[in-house]
């Protein structure tokens, strides 16, 4: 498949979202076209940024009551000992967006970000789980109108997105089961708790970060998070090349045609492949959901987002089965519909302000 910035690129096809088979339930989109398609291209030269590298280290914990985690073992990070609802303070800055001194050189698109904190691990089945049994993500109860909203004007919750969310918590049981061989999510607790949560559509990870205290990034945040700020890193840890031990990609070496539900491994067991504030899997793991609209950047840029309706929305990271191509920091992915469902997307939730 070729993507939009003119890459070939293979990855897994997109899921119909609950209430249709072959399109995506509301959104009149195609649900068979894959997903994701493609990333943005950049001219040539390396732009002066200096090499970084080197896994990050530990931001400013930021606390606060998170329902998700309450009652919940803490079973996250390379230990698994740590706390899944851990939040790490990332310092605003400037930086240009897509942009890595290697591979995309484009520094058409600057952008400055006010100080957020960002969850250290995406979120996981067992902290979904809370959500699912408190009956929240659905259309019985939808988040308040405008919450959610970041620093961005108009990112908060619009309530005509309520008719997308299922209908009560049974249906969002069955609808988190989108993939029989590959969905994380299970009926019951059990080994899986720790696993990043998949099939999960854009309208519930926003609700979901919503209930839990908290909102999506933005686009704009999360590659500011990735990148390292100004280090304008290649891959979050840097610009060395990506190996078993930095990411969870490429089916864990065993190449696509062999990925299975084993090449999709607890939050946090690559630490040797954090960010520069300490942030694990911004690189591989799942492709995770970002509030923006696809659409052109706004430049410059301050703490801005694409709000203007459009056909899909975003993910960044990249996926267990995505080649190390498609999990530079600066890969954008702009095919992914927000009611559809698949076994390689999950969120990760911010945090606004005041931090501590």
């Amino acid at each position: 498949m070729t993507g939009r910035g003119g890459s070939t690129v293979t990855d897994l096809p997109i899921v119909a979202g609950a209430g249709g088979n072959d399109r995506v339930a509301g959104d009149g989109l195609d649900a068979s076209v894959d997903a994701p398609i493609g990333g943005k291209g950049g001219t040539s030269g390396r732009g002066g940024v200096g090499e970084s590298g080197g896994a990050g280290g530990s931001g400013t914990v930021f606390t606060t009551p998170r329902p998700s985690c309450v009652g919940l073992a803490t079973t996250c990070g390379p230990a698994q000992n740590d706390n899944c609802c851990t939040s790490l303070q990332v310092p605003g800055g400037t930086f240009y967006r897509s942009y890595d001194g290697v591979t995309y050189t484009d520094m058409s698109y600057p952008a400055s970000v006010s100080t957020f904190a960002l969850d250290k691990y995406e979120v996981t089945v067992g902290r979904f789980r809370a959500f699912v049994n408190a009956g929240m993500g659905t259309l019985a109860n939808p988040p308040a109108a405008d919450a959610g909203a970041g620093i961005a004007a108009g990112t908060g919750w619009d309530g005509t997105w309520n008719s997308r969310l299922v209908t009560d918590a049974n249906v969002l049981n069955v609808a988190l089961q989108c993939d029989p061989t590959n969905q994380t999510w299970t009926n019951s607790a059990g080994v899986n708790e720790n696993l990043p949560i998949n099939c999960v559509n854009w309208y519930e990870a926003f609700a979901f970060c919503v209930w839990d205290g908290g909102r999506l990034a933005t686009e704009t945040e999360w590659d500011y998070a990735a990148a390292g700020g100004s280090e304008q890193r290649e891959y979050p840890w840097g610009g060395t090349t990506p190996d078993a031990n930095l990411a969870v990609y490429g089916c864990l070496g065993d190449g696509y045609s062999s990925c299975a539900f084993t090449d999709i491994l607890p939050v946090g067991s690559r630490p040797a492949g954090n960010a520069r504030w300490g942030h694990s899997d911004l690189a591989g793991s799942m492709w995770e959901w970002v509030f923006d609209w696809s659409g052109t950047y706004l430049v410059p840029c301050g703490d801005c987002a694409e709000v203007v309706s459009a056909f899909d929305r975003v993910g960044r990271g990249g996926s267990f089965g995505n080649d190390a191509s498609i999990i530079r920091t600066a890969y954008r992915d702009f095919g992914v519909y927000p009611a559809g469902r698949a076994y390689y997307l999950g969120v990760r939730c911010a945090v606004s302000g005041p931090l501590p």
